[in-house]
């Protein structure tokens, strides 16, 4: 168990304490902790690769980790109405569309590869600061007009390019199973 792999567990393990601060109402602790989560998740990134670190478990557990988080938090948030429904259940769908795809091609015996897309990236750091923008503004209480706006479109836009590109790398992939 590495010191990157110990840290992505801490990141896990933050995820209910978020999550409770959230229905408790305690947003500054949401957002403080949601920060520390983040600032976790640059910090095992840089001592794996920096420091030769990386591993399988840590290629693993690094992204259910930010998924986790990211889920979670915009479930709470949704629940509280502080994030449009519909904006959840876009970015909640798109990980069970992924997740789905890659368990099927699991299931057919053609496992496909595991790359982000630079999309995909970015629509991480859209949630990431969607979701830190309506914390800090529900914990430090300052309008969140226009800004949440644009936040959510860029969410919006890169949730929908992501999954769809997504989409079609999987039929591609697929596409090459014989019928019998």
């Amino acid at each position: 168990m590495s010191i990157p792999n110990i840290i992505t567990l801490g990141r896990i393990l933050l995820v209910p304490v978020i999550v409770w601060a959230i229905a408790s109402g305690q947003m500054k602790i949401a957002f403080v902790l949601f920060v520390v989560a983040g600032v976790s998740d640059a910090v095992d990134g840089f001592l794996a690769k920096r420091f030769n670190m990386a591993s399988e478990l840590g290629a693993l557990l690094d992204p259910l980790a930010d998924k986790a988080l990211l889920v979670s938090i915009y479930v709470a948030l949704g629940i509280w109405r502080e994030i449009p429904l519909w904006i959840v259940i876009l970015v909640v769908s798109r990980d069970i569309m992924i997740v789905s795809a890659v368990i099927v091609s699991w299931l057919f015996g053609k496992p496909i590869p595991m790359k982000p897309l630079m999309v995909s990236k970015l629509n991480t750091v859209a949630q990431v600061a969607h979701a830190a923008f309506v914390l800090a503004a529900l914990g430090f209480n300052f309008e969140q007009t226009p800004y949440k706006y644009i936040l959510m479109g860029f969410v919006t836009v890169f949730t929908l390019v992501s999954v769809s590109l997504y989409l079609k790398e999987w039929v591609r992939h697929m596409s090459t199973i014989e019928a019998t």
